[in-house]
């Protein structure tokens, strides 16, 4: 097996900034950077002007490109028809800035889809995502769904209902294994047509766990990264491990990766642990192993 896929990192695991967090990913050896973009300097709203062009400037500096930019407005995610028209507009605002950037692909989480195509909450989701669709096509861009809270054969039904790959997929194989339990391998052939991005993390499920006690979904808490990453680290119910000591098979996942064709890039994530910086490290030598 010889990947040919770049090697990315998401900039804000390294928890110093945007600017020392590009720096340190070319330091590690990635080639492309994913980073947040919903609020704080990278908020589409404070990002403006001269602003954009310095940072298109500073990631070309450093060699680097940038993978994907991260859109995820937490909460319950496209759950709620009355939150949603801001919701919807933010993301459009983030696709733009995106494009703009360089990177055709906004990763997100829109919430747990729901078991009834024929429920309320169903057809909210629905509907925000085929606006959004419509719009990421028109700018021949896509938002990319993480997978995690669904079963890959569940994600796939609802994205089969929206005639577009306009939402498509960001596969994340080991929020598969540490919530659903799904195997990401087939997982990985199941939304093959799907997938736009990809991030490469490794974990463990202790036992089964309700996602929505994971991801939020109404009814429940709201979803929160601090509180998934305090759950990914303290468990009981699972745990973010580092490349290879978890239940990701990657041996067979980078032959799958393979196998459907996928060429785009492979982007660390380490949302746990307190020396994140050689963490990454070592997932990035990790990964050229199989060059």
């Amino acid at each position: 097996m010889q990947l040919t896929n770049k090697i990315g990192v998401i900039v804000d695991s390294f928890g110093v900034g945007v600017s020392e967090g590009l720096r340190l990913a070319k330091d590690v050896g990635a080639e492309g950077v994913q980073i947040y973009a919903v609020d704080g300097e990278m908020d589409p709203a404070v990002l403006t002007g001269v602003k954009r062009k310095q940072l298109k400037d500073e990631i070309a500096q450093l060699g680097l490109e940038i993978s994907a930019l991260c859109g995820d407005l937490g909460g319950h995610g496209f759950q709620d028809k009355r939150a949603n028209p801001l919701k919807i507009e933010k993301s459009k605002r983030i696709l733009d800035l995106a494009v703009e950037l360089g990177t055709n692909i906004v990763t997100t989480h829109i919430g747990i889809v729901p078991d009834d195509p024929n429920s309320e909450v169903y057809a909210s989701m629905q509907q925000a995502c085929e606006e959004l669709a419509n719009y990421a096509t028109s700018q021949q861009a896509y938002f990319a769904i993480e997978t995690g809270p669904e079963t890959a054969a569940h994600l796939k039904a609802f994205l089969d209902t929206l005639g577009s790959r306009g939402v498509s997929v960001n596969f994340d194989p080991a929020n598969m294994v540490m919530v659903t339990g799904d195997d990401p391998v087939n997982g990985l052939y199941l939304l093959r047509d799907y997938v736009m991005h990809t991030h490469v993390k490794d974990g463990v499920r202790h036992r089964v766990v309700d996602p929505r006690q994971v991801y939020g979904a109404l009814g429940y808490e709201k979803m929160d990264h601090g509180q998934i990453a305090q759950m990914a680290s303290e468990g009981p119910d699972f745990s973010e491990l580092p490349l290879g000591e978890g239940r990701v098979n990657f041996d067979a996942y980078f032959k799958m990766i393979q196998t459907i064709g996928y060429q785009g890039y492979l982007t660390i994530e380490r949302e746990v642990g307190t020396q994140p910086e050689e963490d990454i490290r070592k997932a990035v030598e990790f990964i050229r192993r199989y060059r």
